[in-house]
């Protein structure tokens, strides 16, 4: 199992590799579903995983609350993104979304090419895209060479154990294509299950290793 361990703050880095975390997303203000992290914590973190030979992914987000964003917060995200490439994060994860839902295009295609060399995430802005329009919206992120989409299946306020057989839906029209991560309310407890279930071998969470 390859447990992608979700933190908002140096502290709880050397603790979550210690407790077996296999790949880090680094975060500020988890409470509103997480932003990029400042840069002197980026530079801490990444110094302190590249030498335990740990992946580190950073979060590309300006705020919290909705994925649609205007020029200057693109213009943003971009600069972090070039931060990022400096210190040699090894993924960012991001995603940018219409008024109506759909993936901003333009958008996502500038914050792609300002990730050149670092594997690319698309966040769960995904789960915002009308259901009709998923499939069509990761083939379009395969096209763009994007390596993973992270996902709870359905509304964060629905357990996970009722969003499955969406997942499912979606790992099977990936098909290896591009790698779906389910990620929301699994933790230490029910991860085998979740992972027995879908057949998959990466998952994303806060709370996926004990760490009291």
């Amino acid at each position: 199992m390859f447990k992608e361990i979700c933190v908002e703050n140096f502290t709880t880095i050397p603790q979550a590799v210690l407790a077996g975390a296999n790949r880090i997303e680094l975060n500020d203000n988890l409470a509103v579903g997480g932003t990029s992290p400042s840069t002197g914590v980026l530079q801490e973190a990444t110094k302190y995983l590249q030498e335990k030979h740990i992946p580190l992914v950073e979060m590309i987000r300006p705020r919290g609350g909705n994925f649609v964003y205007n020029d200057i917060e693109i213009k943003m995200m971009e600069a972090d993104l070039f931060q990022a490439q400096k210190l040699g994060v090894d993924a960012v994860c991001f995603g940018a979304l219409t008024k109506t839902g759909e993936i901003d295009e333009e958008a996502v295609e500038q914050l792609i090419a300002a990730s050149s060399g670092m594997q690319i995430v698309f966040h769960m802005a995904f789960d915002d895209i009308p259901d009709d329009k998923k499939l069509s919206a990761m083939d379009w992120l395969v096209d763009k060479g994007v390596d993973r989409i992270l996902t709870h299946g359905g509304p964060l306020s629905i357990p996970i154990s009722e969003t499955l057989d969406n997942l499912k839906k979606y790992i099977d029209y990936a098909d290896g294509r591009i790698t779906i991560v389910p990620g929301g309310g699994i933790t230490y407890e029910n991860c085998d299950h979740v992972s027995d279930v879908l057949g998959v071998k990466e998952l994303h969470g806060t709370r996926l290793i004990d760490l009291e």
